[in-house]
């Protein structure tokens, strides 16, 4: 019988060691992921559209001194589009995120300074504040985001942004308007870069008509002493 010799058992537990210390490098490496894209909805203030130019209209005929003040409220959000999370829709009713790309902030954060500049492009209106703020409004805005997603049911896939907006009387309560705007906008391409583009745009018409609704409220709305400026019709004794 032989035995191995001394070299022989030297280079074996080498070996060994080696292997061991190959694997615990192994273990310890740590599979990397990409990190993630962030987007933004940034649509630029778009030149004179029909809601200005109605609104001009307006405007020109009366004295754009008792043009109403407007109070825009952060919007809300329906649930599962309250996230920095850029959703997509394979499947009625299933809600998917992409992996590595998402918002900058939620979009109803994003969408306040363009409802704003939307509003204050159309002229219709003496002033647009946003809250929390200390001045007063004769008008509100409340909206909320329904949806904005991704649609992957046909190729190419396309992009659709639905919003419901309210205008109330500051002083009454009463809510004087509402309406929803839906736009389905087709996307470049099924890659997340292609739908927020489309996004983008989607958000862009919808707020020009958005404008509009508002700019149509404004020229409705008339003071609520305006309707009687006695105050006789609201006292008990008025006949």
């Amino acid at each position: 019988m032989s035995y191995p010799s001394f070299a022989q058992n030297s280079r074996l537990g080498a070996a060994i060691v080696l292997m061991s210390l190959l694997g615990g490098c192994g273990a310890l490496k740590t599979t990397t992921s990409p990190p993630p894209a962030f987007y933004s909805l940034d649509t630029t203030r778009s030149e004179t559209t029909a809601a200005t130019v109605e609104s001009r209209r307006w405007r020109d005929g009366a004295d754009f001194s008792r043009a109403p003040t407007l109070i825009v409220n952060p919007p809300h959000a329906a649930s599962g589009f309250d996230s920095q999370r850029i959703i997509y829709v394979r499947e009625i009713h299933q809600l998917e995120y992409f992996a590595h790309s998402e918002w900058v902030d939620t979009p109803a954060r994003m969408i306040v300074p363009l409802i704003v500049a939307a509003v204050e492009d159309s002229g219709a209106f003496r002033a647009v504040v946003t809250t929390p703020s200390a001045a007063t409004g004769d008008l509100r805005l409340d909206t909320e985001i329904i949806r904005l997603q991704q649609v992957f049911g046909s190729q190419p896939s396309h992009v659709r942004f639905t919003l419901r907006a309210y205008m109330v009387d500051n002083t009454t309560r009463q809510v004087l308007a509402q309406r929803e705007f839906d736009a389905s906008v087709t996307a470049a391409g099924d890659d997340p870069r292609s739908g927020v583009e489309a996004a983008n745009r989607a958000v862009r018409e919808v707020l020009a008509r958005l404008a509009g609704f508002c700019s149509e409220s404004a020229g409705r709305w008339r003071p609520a002493a305006a309707a009687d400026p006695t105050g006789i019709a609201d006292s008990p004794s008025g006949r």
